[in-house]
């Protein structure tokens, strides 16, 4: 049962560890809308990839734990001999950090998902005043939703171009990314537990 744990770990440490370095790519295609520099040099890129969520979250944070996890599942260097409280601390403080960065990042995804893109958008069909702005069109669209209604999305936001497209694509993908991270750290969570029991048991 000790071998299938350190097994499990294995496996969701790289799992992990694929799963950091997409959200890592993901935000930073967001900085780039259209694969163009220019709208990250003018500052003109929404403040949820600003944010970096998928870098130093679901990124970063995430990597880190799942260095950690591998490392308890190689027992590689000081994690060789180990016993089973510091392996469990361990696993606690990797499942955390994990936890925490796949939460900011699922988080941040949906309320982006929930404001829209960041675009260059006609003031007049909003409201009285004449002229082109940038802004979240779509964040006080009470009796429409820009997810659902695809008429909306070449036909409000100007510039970038395929803005909606480009934003909902690539935040849905870190939605999903750090949902299956979460998943994973709770599997993580069970399976320190259970590695834990099982070497309690052989002890005694």
């Amino acid at each position: 049962m000790m071998a299938c744990s350190r097994t499990c770990s294995r496996i969701l440490g790289l799992s992990l560890g694929t799963t950091a370095l997409f959200a890592a790519g993901a935000n930073m295609v967001l900085l780039f809308p259209n694969w163009e520099v220019t709208y990250l040099l003018r500052g003109l890129v929404g403040r949820h990839a600003m944010l970096g969520s998928g870098l130093w979250g679901g990124g970063l944070m995430v990597l880190t734990a799942a260095i950690l996890i591998s490392l308890m599942g190689w027992r590689y260097g000081c994690f060789s001999k180990s016993g089973p409280c510091r392996s469990m601390l361990t696993a606690l403080l990797s499942s955390g950090l994990a936890l925490l960065g796949a939460l900011i990042c699922f988080t941040t995804s949906g309320v982006a998902l929930k404001d829209g893109p960041f675009c260059m958008f006609y003031v007049s069909s909003f409201n009285q005043t004449q002229g082109w702005k940038y802004g979240y069109p779509f964040k006080d669209l009470n009796n429409r939703n820009y997810m659902y209604d695809h008429s909306l999305w070449n036909s409000v936001c100007l510039e970038p171009t395929k803005a909606v497209v480009w934003h909902v694509c690539f935040f849905s993908t870190l939605l999903c990314i750090s949902f299956l991270q979460i998943l994973l750290v709770v599997i993580h969570f069970f399976n320190s537990f259970l590695g834990l029991f099982c070497s309690l048991c052989e002890k005694s």
